[in-house]
């Protein structure tokens, strides 16, 4: 068995969900207008740069959602998906997986975005395994905004995909092939360490780095 793994934004879909969604709770008028939406710009932008403070944005960007009942995010998540997402699902993505799914790969997306935004992303991929960064709660189950555990970002993609194979009783030695699929130097040290790295329509910078080092690029979306 191979192991395939994904990263989600910019890779498979030509877009940040991330940013994405808070652009959409200002749409529906849960967020403040110019203001929460120059902020969120500025996280993307420093998201871009490599100098992003997850925790700081994770805060920020589950502000919004998590002072609604959850039913409510829920719902609105729903909408987020139909509305902004599924324009997003590009064919070439959704063969691309669905041929490593068929090949009988163990396949997992491994993404720096929070899993109350991405879970049903990977979920229309048919991609059951989803390494995203893990939101606590509190006692009552209610989002706190903080990170819980290690976030899958940068080089933490690393550790939480070794923590996911463990704790399916494998190890990355087990498998004779590693695929990674990222469009971002955020993810160089686990592109580093595959067998198989894959500049998924590269940032310039990435594009150059592959092209020094011999990689692949792939443009699922030209």
């Amino acid at each position: 068995m191979n192991l395939t793994l994904f990263d989600l934004d910019g890779t498979l879909i030509p877009g940040d969900s991330d940013h994405a969604f808070g652009a959409f709770m200002v749409d529906i008028g849960w967020a403040d207008g110019a203001a929460w939406q120059a902020r969120n710009d500025q996280f993307y932008a420093d998201y871009q740069a490599g100098r992003l403070n997850l925790d700081e944005y994770i805060e920020f960007a589950t502000a919004v959602w998590r002072a609604r009942p959850l039913h409510e995010a829920l719902a609105a998540r729903e909408r987020f998906m139909a509305e902004v997402v599924a324009p997003m699902l590009k064919a070439r993505a959704l063969e691309l997986v669905r041929q490593h799914r068929e090949a009988g790969d163990l396949v997992a997306v491994v993404t720096a975005t929070n899993e109350f935004v991405t879970a049903p992303i990977a979920a229309a991929f048919g991609i059951e395994h989803l390494i995203a960064v893990r939101l606590q709660r509190d006692g009552a189950g209610r989002y706190t905004g903080h990170v819980d555990g290690v976030p899958s970002f940068q080089a933490g993609k690393i550790t939480r995909v070794r923590e996911w194979l463990a704790g399916l009783g494998r190890q990355w030695a087990d498998f004779e092939r590693v695929n990674f699929y990222s469009d971002s130097t955020n993810d160089l040290p686990l592109l580093d360490i595959v067998s198989h790295p894959v500049a998924t329509n590269p940032t310039p910078a990435l594009a150059d780095i592959a092209a020094t080092r011999g990689w692949p690029i792939l443009q699922l979306f030209a």
